[in-house]
């Protein structure tokens, strides 16, 4: 194993782990939020790249600029998701944590099985875009564009989401609401509205990752559950409630996968991210720089 094939392997999970982290961050945020662990997260993200193939299909729209049309169709379905559905979950009496992980476990089951019904269990693509099959050489270093892409769309997402929450009005009620929701109710603040562009915003951010990952992607129903399961634990390996910390945990879980496809055969690289896992769960149980 030379110097060059670990550089070259580092940096494709450093591109992997910037995508990793946006299709995590949106869980965190919904989680920091409400308290409520979306299970069908996974499903949103495999949604968003339907979508993204769809346009490019009927209408010849790139994947790149598709981005913001899923997005934007992301932030309807993710705000009404609430609004039709999780807002009445969350009014359960008894066993309310129970409630809300059946709610979205549920949807995960309907919106995959939707899937399979109308799309079938097929596996598509998108063959031909503007940055599929092309990379660049950086210093030796043959990096992807649509990965190279895609961690440029992770990084600038992230930028806008941090201005976002600290800068305007809207983001300090949502911080404002996640510190107490029954306080900001007394200042006139309608938690329900907040909660819904909380939801919509976090949608967003997975149709954004749709939108880039459909290029390099093959797209079929079941495609969300492992980078569901990948999502979860960068959640909770960076903090749960915590984007900095999904953000963080998403570029740790990309170099941990990378080095251990370096050791063990590709097969077993998720190997590594769970035992790093366990290991911080262990040491530090709300996560690296999870505060609950």
């Amino acid at each position: 194993m030379t110097t060059a094939t670990i550089i070259q392997s580092l940096a494709s999970g450093l591109l992997m782990g910037l995508l990793y982290g946006l299709v995590a961050v949106g869980l965190a945020l919904i989680f920091g939020l409400m308290d409520v662990t979306n299970f069908a997260h996974g499903e949103f993200l495999m949604l968003a790249m339907y979508i993204t193939f769809f346009l490019f299909a009927f209408f010849a729209i790139d994947p790149i600029l598709a981005a913001p049309l899923v997005g934007a169709a992301m932030f309807i379905f993710g705000a009404a998701i609430y609004l039709l559905v999780v807002r009445f979950a969350m009014r359960a009496k008894a066993n309310i944590g129970m409630v809300q992980i059946f709610t979205t476990f549920g949807l995960a089951i309907l919106m995959r099985g939707l899937a399979q019904y109308f799309f079938t269990p097929d596996y598509r693509s998108i063959n031909v875009s503007w940055l599929g099959g092309k990379t660049i050489e950086i210093g030796g270093v043959f990096l992807p564009v649509p990965q190279l892409v895609g961690a440029l769309v992770s990084i600038a997402a992230f930028g806008a989401l941090y201005f976002f929450m600290k800068k305007t009005d809207f983001g300090r009620a949502l911080e404002a609401t996640r510190e107490d929701a029954g306080a900001v109710a007394l200042v006139g603040i309608d938690k329900n509205k907040v909660f819904a562009l909380g939801w919509g915003l976090g949608s967003a951010l997975i149709g954004l990752a749709g939108a880039v990952m459909a290029i390099f992607f093959y797209i079929y129903p079941d495609v969300g559950a492992s980078f569901a399961l990948i999502a979860y634990v960068t959640v909770a390996l960076g903090g749960f409630g915590s984007v900095f910390g999904a953000f963080a945990g998403g570029i740790i879980v990309g170099l941990v996968e990378a080095t251990t496809a370096m050791i063990l055969p590709p097969s077993l690289k998720s190997i590594g991210i769970y035992a790093v896992y366990l290991l911080v769960v262990f040491i530090r149980p709300r996560g690296l720089f999870g505060s609950i």
